[in-house]
């Protein structure tokens, strides 16, 4: 199948007024007043290039995408909210000077999403989760979201593609990230999880698709649920629900392990404060536990701002040899920010 291409225009687009606002003012705009579309963008390209997926997989349902506050895809509504800050360079440098990292920005990021949320949309669209198969190997649909999920890294009853073994939150979940390893271009997965549980529930969706994807879906409308066009919160309103939400609480019950690193009265000549030794450190701790963990960078640093505090008030000491110290201390941490997982409500789905 040939790829669409786009020529491109002889004019660029002009820029919207706040393009050129310092933060704190674009902060007080609604996000309503954006006035972002996916048309146009880059995130349109990635579109098209997840439909041209589908038809080489012989998939005639194409998920309608629009823009929203948070990748999103609705139940009962077969589609896909693409995040406003991923439409204007921008608000991709605000994205980040707030939540210290932008998800989906780089084209593989975008399809391994996409995907993922493509399958929520086929989901939806074809009333999978009504079939007796499809409940007996990834369960029920109707399962409550938790609050929270402490994943096995070690289980290979699902497959893994997004990060934080996200098949295991819940049956929708298990399903959309099955979904998105089967439409994998170029992927051998029946290779890559050869004589492991998953490999089931990959069969039976390859099953699946060649059933139903010449069928016109049983929900073919897809009304955008939650437009930004609808959205009258600022953006400052917005970032603080956000960062909220991935505030992991009070830390005091890890002082047993911090003092393993920085060990209590220790004479003040032996070493710097280790608030202070954090701090200078804060960056590269942040990057290591990242890459170990692949724990969100906001809730990363909202667990380090509140150790940072707390060595301080146990007025802990660094002593000892630093590059140990960093290596013992983002390994305490890596171990003790997976339990700050998330739930659906504001991270829908990732």
């Amino acid at each position: 199948m040939a790829r669409r291409t786009t020529k491109p225009d002889s004019k660029s687009p002009a820029q919207p007024t706040w393009a050129k606002w310092r933060d704190a003012r674009l902060l007080r705009l609604r996000l309503r007043d954006l006035d972002v579309r996916v048309k146009g963008t880059w995130v349109e390209h990635s579109v098209q290039k997840l439909y041209d997926t589908l038809g080489r997989r012989g998939l005639k349902f194409r998920p309608k995408v629009w823009a929203g506050a948070e990748w999103f895809s609705p139940l009962g509504s077969p589609g896909i909210a693409v995040p406003f800050y991923l439409l204007h360079p921008r608000l991709v440098r605000l994205e980040r000077s707030q939540m210290l990292e932008v998800e989906g920005n780089n084209r593989d990021d975008c399809q391994k999403i996409l995907r993922h949320e493509c399958g929520h949309a086929f989901q939806q669209a074809y009333r999978l989760h009504r079939r007796r198969r499809w409940r007996q190997l990834f369960g029920s649909s109707s399962t409550p979201y938790p609050d929270h999920y402490r994943p096995d890294p070690s289980s290979k009853a699902y497959v893994q593609h997004l990060r934080l073994y996200y098949a295991q939150a819940h049956p929708d979940e298990d399903f959309a990230e099955t979904f998105a390893v089967w439409l994998r271009p170029h992927h051998a997965w029946r290779r890559r999880y050869e004589g492991w549980p998953a490999l089931d529930k990959l069969e039976y969706v390859d099953e699946l698709m060649r059933e139903i994807g010449a069928r016109d879906p049983a929900v073919r409308t897809a009304r955008p649920i939650d437009p930004l066009s609808s959205q009258t919160q600022t953006l400052a309103e917005h970032y603080e629900q956000r960062r909220t939400h991935y505030a992991p609480g009070t830390l005091d019950v890890f002082d047993s392990d911090l003092l393993k690193v920085f060990p209590q009265g220790t004479d003040r000549n032996d070493g710097e404060r280790a608030s202070t030794f954090l701090r200078r450190h804060r960056r590269r701790i942040r990057a290591t536990v990242r890459r170990w963990t692949g724990e969100f960078e906001p809730t990363l640093d909202e667990v380090l701002g509140e150790m940072i505090q707390r060595v301080r008030e146990l007025d802990l000491r660094a002593v000892g040899d630093a590059d140990a110290l960093v290596a013992d201390f983002s390994m305490m941490l890596a171990v003790n920010t997976t339990h700050f997982l998330y739930d659906r409500r504001n991270w829908i789905p990732l």
